[in-house]
């Protein structure tokens, strides 16, 4: 009679592990699609704000349409493209401001200064709502490795979690001319 005491209690335990674990990896999987919206509200903050500078009028006709147009391409780009057309909106960014000359004429032109500073918060949130993102990819990969997780299937038919990888570096002149006003305090 003891043997199958020890027997149940023992089932009881791998269940009850099993049962903690696949929860965690629910929470994990509900981490990643949190931090994933948050990212695309970023992603699509930052499109949104370079489009309506690239259409307001202060650049010249070339960056009005290099800007417009890797903005419009980040913004309607699907899952599989969209890592690709939001490093080009960097790219795009870091062109359009390369000097100081086109920060100056964003900061001088009539709602300028909230234009470029909605910008660089955009463009500063950008890299930190990736790292949440990616952060909660690690950790559900490293749970989902584990032999338990696979042999008894407890991360159901969940998509394997992948990292969002992009070139997220801001544009210089614009951080350092307009960025004073997007920290606490200010």
């Amino acid at each position: 009679m003891t043997t199958v005491i020890w027997i149940v209690l023992a089932l009881l335990l791998i269940a009850v592990y099993l049962s903690w674990t696949a929860g965690r990896l629910d929470r994990l999987h509900a981490r990643i699609d949190a931090a994933r919206a948050a990212l695309d509200a970023q992603l699509l903050r930052r499109a949104s704000v370079a489009q309506e500078l690239a259409t307001a009028g202060v650049f010249d006709p070339a960056a009005s349409m290099v800007l417009h147009q890797a903005a419009h391409a980040a913004r309607l780009a699907q899952d599989e493209q969209r890592e690709v057309a939001e490093s080009e909106l960097s790219q795009a960014l870091r062109a359009v401001f390369a000097e100081s000359a086109q920060v100056s004429a964003v900061l001088d032109a009539p709602g300028g200064q909230a234009s470029a500073e909605e910008l660089v918060a955009a463009v500063r949130r950008v890299p930190m709502a990736r790292r949440f993102h990616n952060d909660a990819v690690r950790a559900a990969r490293a749970v989902r490795r584990h032999r338990t997780v696979r042999w008894f299937r407890l991360a159901g038919h969940a998509p394997f979690p992948l990292a969002f990888e992009m070139d997220d570096e801001p544009p210089t002149a614009l951080v350092e001319r307009a960025g004073g006003t997007d920290r606490p305090g200010h």
